[in-house]
């Protein structure tokens, strides 16, 4: 491998997602972007947190493979308008049980990451870290800096070995010169076990990209169904989506169809079978805008779990830059919009608050859900970021 010239400085990002298969408009892809027009930044595909296995995974197999292909992709520059962005899926060894395991995967991977730092002639990076795992690959990393981005709680995931993941957040947060968060309820929770300076970060939108003419066309495939349209898109996960008050949803819908779109790592082969439902799968991200626009009521049927209550969706504010009527089941850091979309702290409200929002428009107007998340772009959090970053380098 040739050595390319570059800036000593450099940023290496430990993603929770994956830049192959994941959504794109994930905070991790966002921030890295922005980072990337200031900095040579090296995305580091999720590590993963468990083995995929039969019975305490769900759908193992498929997971594996499409692991194996984002990591037959190696190393590459994925955006032609974004040559400082490096995007990297290490050979990894999951065996985070143990911690001899955990031991040899961090060999393995630290030693991978050396290799690309070394090819882009960065010699010190700042290292943000989004996944709990990468802390064992941190330790063996020379770094400027280290700051812990809590976009989720990732000990609450129940497929990951919960007591292993908890001791690596701890570790991070000792860590840690700079912790970001995007829940106020994590950042508090948290706030005695942060070595460094916690500050709340949040979530920011493309803007741009979710603002649809209100005379736009729908997309063809569901231009022609049942009126009104109760939309989801997003990620179909049973461990975030409360499958049951879909089903319910779609039971009291007499007319109209629930439009979902997304990919499902469960089996939603009977909700899909219901005659009011609607299942398109994935769409690319470039169309989701257009989809989510042609909702009459966009929805959020989130479960009531640790995962959602120290998570902040970034639906909310995609689905308030549309400017649709939205209705969402509580989660502490929807406070801030709840003059601006309906929340539901049962399930029978929830249904009654997507018929409210179907006839009547529901809370808020399209101005206001607009005006809500006008400023808060990606491009500013990304500088945030960075001007963090730069004030913890030693």
């Amino acid at each position: 491998m040739r050595r390319r010239g570059g800036s000593s400085r450099g940023i290496v990002f430990f993603s929770a997602q994956d830049y192959w298969y994941h959504n794109r408009a994930h905070s991790d892809f966002q921030l890295t972007k922005g980072l990337a027009l200031d900095r040579t930044v090296v995305l580091v595909n999720s590590i993963g947190m468990r083995m995929p296995t039969p019975g305490g995974t769900t759908q193992p197999l498929r997971r594996v493979l499409r692991k194996a292909r984002s990591i037959a992709r190696a190393v590459r520059r994925p955006e032609a308008g974004l040559p400082n962005l490096v995007v990297m899926s290490p050979v990894i060894l999951p065996l985070y049980g143990s911690a001899a395991g955990r031991r040899a995967n961090a060999v393995v991977v630290s030693a991978q990451v050396r290799v690309v730092l070394w090819w882009l002639g960065v010699r010190r990076p700042d290292v943000v870290v989004t996944i709990p795992t990468a802390a064992d690959v941190v330790d063996r990393l020379p770094h400027a800096s280290l700051t812990v981005n809590r976009s989720d709680k990732f000990s609450a995931f129940t497929e990951a070995n919960q007591p292993v993941i908890a001791a690596l957040e701890k570790r991070l947060l000792a860590a840690a010169d700079t912790v970001v968060y995007v829940s106020h309820t994590l950042l508090e929770e948290e706030r005695s076990a942060v070595s460094g300076t916690p500050y709340f970060l949040g979530h920011g939108l493309d803007v741009e990209h979710f603002t649809v003419p209100d005379d736009a066309p729908p997309p063809d495939d569901v231009a022609g169904i049942a009126r009104p349209i109760v939309g989801f898109f997003g990620g179909i996960d049973d461990y975030v989506v409360d499958l049951d008050l879909l089903r319910r949803t779609a039971e009291s819908m007499t007319q109209g169809t629930l439009l979902l779109i997304g990919d499902a790592t469960c089996d939603i082969s009977e909700l899909a079978s219901h005659p009011r439902v609607l299942w398109l799968g994935p769409r690319d991200y470039s169309q989701i805008p257009s989809y989510g626009a042609a909702f009459d009521v966009a929805i959020m049927p989130w479960l009531d779990n640790d995962w959602i209550r120290y998570c902040n969706p970034i639906k909310a504010k995609e689905y308030l830059a549309l400017g649709r009527p939205i209705v969402t089941t509580y989660y502490p850091e929807v406070e801030p919009f709840d003059t601006v979309m309906g929340v539901a702290k049962s399930a029978d409200e929830f249904v009654a608050l997507v018929h409210e929002a179907a006839q009547t428009g529901g809370e808020g107007t399209q101005k206001s859900r607009r005006a809500a998340v006008a400023g808060d772009t990606w491009l500013a959090r990304s500088q945030d970021l960075l001007r963090l970053i730069d004030s913890a380098a030693r």
